[in-house]
């Protein structure tokens, strides 16, 4: 599980103090640039030096309670399953002790060249299978 802490500021809410859903897309977007960067793969790396994007291809979210401006958000990823150039993750996004919402998430490696999907590169898919949970099997047809 890769663990990150992020601020809620007041711009990622609305004028309640309450965070606005697209706030949550993009701080989640940053923590997954984290994730990969842990990696060894900084996205900006990906883009110019291994001409690869990882764009999502589906995502469900599900809202259990409402973020508040100042909190500080802890943001859990797990990789769920791996195949050839999918990837599934679970998301759990937390403030003060409770689950403010899951995610369940799935991207693909693609070509910029191309821009068709293409298998994860060995040193990524290493570091990926890494992160595998022993629990989950990997669908190699994905």
């Amino acid at each position: 599980m890769f663990t990150a802490a992020y601020p809620l500021r007041f711009g990622d809410c609305d004028p309640s103090g309450i965070a606005y859903y697209p706030s949550y897309l993009r701080i989640l977007d940053g923590a997954i640039e984290d994730f990969f960067a842990s990696m060894g793969a900084r996205r900006d790396h990906m883009i110019t030096e291994m001409r690869m994007g990882t764009p999502t291809v589906t995502m469900n979210l599900v809202f259990e309670r409402p973020g508040y401006q100042g909190d500080a958000l802890t943001i859990d990823i797990d990789v769920v399953a791996l195949g050839r150039s999918s990837l599934d993750l679970a998301h759990r996004v937390s403030a003060r002790g409770e689950t403010l919402f899951t995610a369940a998430h799935r991207l693909v490696a693609t070509s910029l060249e191309t821009h068709t999907s293409c298998a994860w590169p060995d040193t990524l898919r290493a570091a990926l299978t890494h992160h595998l949970e022993k629990t989950h099997v990997q669908d190699p047809a994905a």
